[in-house]
Order: structure tokens, then C-alpha cells, then sequence
């Protein structure tokens, strides 16, 4: 399954980096972010809706359908893959950072979880940015969605938006600057269930190798990443990582 030499570089690394993609959380049951459409979401593209001119237009369009995305996440457990690294983590401090919305690697017992593109269970001010909690997602919301409308800022009474880096936005300078850290101090990157192709979070890998890491890739399909890549494992996440473990000795 893993080839030796994989599993002794990886013995021998000593600041070791997971970057996991859509493909990660593709094993929860979760769809990738293009195919997450059904019912009345058919209807629309996701730059209708995930950009911040859209929810201006229609805030209450682009509420329901977070919050009916936020519902159906509710739902997914995290799998095997999640629970390995989760689990590595007990004995080594590996960085974890994602492309992935969902928070599905906490949910696994992860911590040093960099969150590239925001988190579906964060939200903030529009206007004053002020961070604003969200209740536990709604369930059992029909296919067909529908408008909801946002709650207020309770400091500015500004609409609260979904903490997520939507379309034409820049990524958060305090996660972006924490992931350039982890990637060029690292000496091994894993990348797993990635299509490197969402700029500029697919550079993760990139950065390390100019830096002298190790990059492994973990995806059962090709993908950008493989012109990075010291080696490849076509295999899936929730195979491999949880076999990796046991290699370790962390099982």
C-alpha cells in the first residue's frame, strides 16, 4: 500500500505538514463544493451565489443556501482518514491545513487546524467584521432551500455573512501568513485529497519543495500536485493515513 521509503521519510522528518483538500472530505459523504447542487441550488452557479456582491444583492438567497450547506455538514462524521491524523497528532505535532469548509478535522479531535478558505461554522459582521456565533445548524431543511434571513450585528446591526473566503476575496492574512510559515519551515508535506488547482492555497506544497521538503502525495486520482511530487499513492485518505499510523506506531 505505502512504500517503505515513505513511511521512512516519514519517520525521519521531524516538521511534518497534512494539506488536505475536497477529495478528504469526499469520503465523509460530503460532495465537492461544484457538486453540492440539488433541489432548487440546481438552478444557480456558484458564483451566483458564493461572492460578496451576491449575498449585497440577495442576502437572504445566500443565507439559506450556507445554512442548508451548514445543515447537510451537521450530518457527515469525519472518517477514517480524519480520525488517523487526529490520532497522530497525539504523539506528533503535525500542521494541518485545509482547503476544506467543513470542520470535520476538530470534529476528529485535531488542533493546529489552519483553515484556508474560512469555516461554514464561523461567521462575522459584513460591515464591522466583529465575529458573531452560530447556533447548532438547523436540521432536516428541505431540498428545495429558501431564502432566511441573516441575523444582525449585535454592535452595529450590520448583516452577519458566512466566515468562509468567498469568490474575489483575498484569503485572511493571519491564516495565509501561518500557512506560508508551517510550509517553507517545513521538511515533509502531505498532501492528501487535493486537486492543487484553488490559488493560492494549492502553492502550499510548492512553497515547501522550494524549501527543500518532501512533498508525498494521497489521492487516488492525478492531479496538479504530481509535478511536486517526490511520491505519489494513489489510494484514498481514508485507506491510507490510518495505515500510515499503524506503520508509525500510533495506532
Amino acid at each position: 500500500m505505502v512504500s517503505e521509503p515513505i513511511i521512512n521519510a516519514i519517520k525521519q522528518a521531524r516538521r511534518i505538514v497534512v494539506f488536505s483538500g475536497a477529495g478528504m472530505s469526499a469520503e465523509s459523504g460530503i460532495p465537492t463544493f461544484r457538486d453540492d447542487w440539488v433541489g432548487l441550488w440546481q438552478q444557480y452557479d456558484p458564483m451566483e451565489l458564493a461572492t460578496a456582491e451576491a449575498f449585497k444583492k440577495d442576502p437572504e438567497l445566500v443565507w439559506g443556501w450556507y445554512e442548508w450547506r451548514r445543515a447537510r455538514l451537521e450530518q457527515a462524521q469525519p472518517n477514517a482518514g480524519h480520525l488517523a491524523l487526529a490520532q497522530w497528532q497525539k504523539h506528533y505535532p503535525l500542521t494541518i491545513i485545509t482547503q476544506n469548509e467543513d470542520n470535520l478535522h476538530k470534529r476528529a479531535g485535531s488542533y493546529s487546524v489552519i483553515h484556508m478558505h474560512g469555516s461554514l461554522n464561523a461567521a462575522y459582521c459584513s460591515l464591522c467584521k466583529h465575529p458573531h456565533p452560530l447556533p447548532r445548524a438547523p436540521v432536516n431543511l428541505p431540498l428545495e432551500g429558501g431564502r432566511i434571513a441573516p441575523p444582525s450585528c449585535e454592535l452595529c446591526q450590520g448583516l452577519v455573512r458566512p466566515g468562509v473566503v468567498w469568490f474575489g476575496e483575498p484569503l485572511l492574512q493571519a491564516d495565509l501568513r501561518a500557512a506560508i510559515y508551517a510550509a517553507e519551515n517545513s521538511d515533509l508535506v502531505l498532501a492528501v485529497g487535493t486537486s492543487g488547482v484553488v490559488q493560492p492555497a494549492a502553492l502550499i506544497p510548492y512553497w515547501a519543495k522550494e524549501k527543500g521538503a518532501l512533498v508525498i502525495q494521497v489521492n487516488p486520482k492525478e492531479s496538479s500536485i504530481d509535478e511536486v511530487s517526490d511520491y505519489n499513492v494513489r489510494q484514498s485518505a481514508a485507506t491510507v493515513l490510518p495505515y500510515i499510523v499503524q506503520a508509525l506506531g500510533y495506532n
